[in-house]
């Protein structure tokens, strides 16, 4: 059972740590909380909070479950296992929210031309 709970955490800090950099980046981010759903981007902040509710939670799990802290590689192990298992599609899912905005970011100065 300790191992399966160290696989939820992992999987929920790792869950945390993209919509948090996000959200402090200033960036707009896939949450469950936009519209729609899963699918659209939610703000800035929604992805603080989200992060932070992840962070938080991910760390209760261990403060909660496993008080003393892995106590071999078998738990470190099956927390980075969680952290993983989540954080494999993250690339995939993040490109395909770039696709549905359209509108260009006003704030990209970013030269079109390459310097030699």
């Amino acid at each position: 059972m300790p191992y399966l709970i160290h696989f939820l955490a992992g999987a929920v800090l790792a869950n945390g740590v993209p919509h948090f950099v996000a959200g402090i980046s200033g960036e707009k981010f896939q949450s469950p909380f936009a519209n729609p759903p899963g699918k659209g981007l939610s703000s800035p902040l929604v992805n603080v909070l989200w992060g932070f509710a992840n962070l938080v939670g991910g760390t209760a799990l261990l403060m909660v479950y496993a008080p003393q802290g892995p106590r071999d590689l078998i738990d470190l192990a099956s927390i980075a296992l969680g952290a993983l298992v989540m954080a494999s599609p993250s690339p995939f899912i993040s490109g395909a929210s770039e696709a549905i905005s359209p509108e260009p970011d006003p704030l990209d100065t970013a030269p079109l031309c390459h310097s030699a």
